[in-house]
């Protein structure tokens, strides 16, 4: 079964007499270890995807299976948690507390979760050494660079062990060598075995994923194989 399975999925907002449709019959199923990316220019209804895949959101209509649960059924109550159980976010903006460290940043999602405080130590811990921030477990934000920032972030997406990785534009704010180092770190961490779903409108950070969707107007124009995927089927030369 899949990990992530959308059928006709579509998401109308009223904005006053006027109704937008956001998505329009939208079919994807994503696989457990899959590297997927979402692309469209704006307006193309990939942010409005991407909340209903974090659980942020749910369709006006159409089935949304997340790891065998019918997302489309829950209240916000159960959306919460299954957003907090099975979905690791990474935003463009980073998201972290400023006047907290990097450890007490990472180890909120945990909090939530309930786990004790030596237990949440411990796995924050062992996610920044993941990502290469061993080091840096007791800065502050304003002490780290914006890759270091993000790596953070990260890091809090991967401490409850989630189902997916969902990544919103992670790169948005970067410089071209520092996006290079992070998506570098996305492909490590597929290539360990986490599912990630990257929105993006960069076709160059796009070519990271294996596979790339790419919407215009609420609809799937596109469901293909990157080159990067092809090259790492090919015979070692």
């Amino acid at each position: 079964m899949a990990l992530i399975e959308l059928r006709d999925i579509y998401k109308v907002y009223d904005m006053g007499a006027e109704k937008v449709h956001a998505l329009n019959g939208v079919d994807l199923s994503v696989q457990r270890g899959e590297y997927v990316a979402i692309m469209g220019s704006s307006g193309s209804g990939k942010s409005t995807l991407m909340n209903l895949l974090g659980c942020l959101d749910t369709p006006s209509s159409g089935s949304y299976i997340l790891n065998g649960t019918a997302v489309q059924e829950l209240d916000d109550t159960q959306l919460a948690a299954i957003r907090n159980k099975e979905i690791g976010f990474v935003f463009q903006t980073f998201n972290l507390l400023a006047r907290t460290d990097a450890l007490h940043n990472v180890e909120l999602p945990l909090i939530y979760a309930g786990l004790s405080r030596a237990e949440r130590r411990e796995r924050a811990r062992q996610a920044l050494e993941k990502v290469g921030l061993g080091s840096r477990m007791t800065h502050q934000p304003n002490e780290l660079s914006g890759g270091q920032r993000q790596r953070v972030a990260i890091a809090r997406a991967l401490v409850n062990q989630p189902s997916i990785l969902l990544a919103d534009e992670p790169t948005g704010n970067l410089d071209s060598a520092t996006s290079e180092e992070i998506m570098q770190l996305f492909d490590e961490l597929h290539q360990a075995g986490n599912t990630v779903v990257l929105v993006t409108h960069e076709p160059d950070i796009a070519e990271h994923a294996w596979r790339k969707v790419t919407l215009r107007d609420g609809k799937v124009t596109s469901d293909q194989a990157t080159s990067r995927r092809d090259r790492r089927r090919s015979p070692a030369s």
